[in-house]
């Protein structure tokens, strides 16, 4: 079974190793026809700490890492996430 991916924004990068991502998802009301806004927070892992608040990000499943977190950050702004070529970059 492939792996799940969702894609939000980094709302806190106040952890080490870790970022909150807020997922919107648009769902339609049973009743009313009308499309709402659902959201929820991940935690996921970013192991380099190179993401930061208001960063669009891509997360991708993964086996437990902690308690809470399940994720991996996979791309940060449409750009794979390693280490090696933001350090280059930069």
């Amino acid at each position: 079974m492939p792996k799940r991916v969702l894609t939000g924004r980094v709302v806190s990068d106040k952890m080490d190793k870790t970022v909150t991502v807020l997922v919107e998802r648009r769902v339609m009301h049973p009743l009313y026809k009308k499309f709402i806004r659902r959201s929820k927070k991940y935690a996921a892992h970013d192991e380099a700490n190179l993401c930061k608040e208001g960063d669009l990000v891509q997360i991708e499943e993964c086996p437990p890492l902690s308690k809470r977190k399940a994720w991996m950050v996979v791309l940060r702004n449409g750009n794979p996430l390693t280490a090696t070529s933001e350090a280059v970059s930069a």
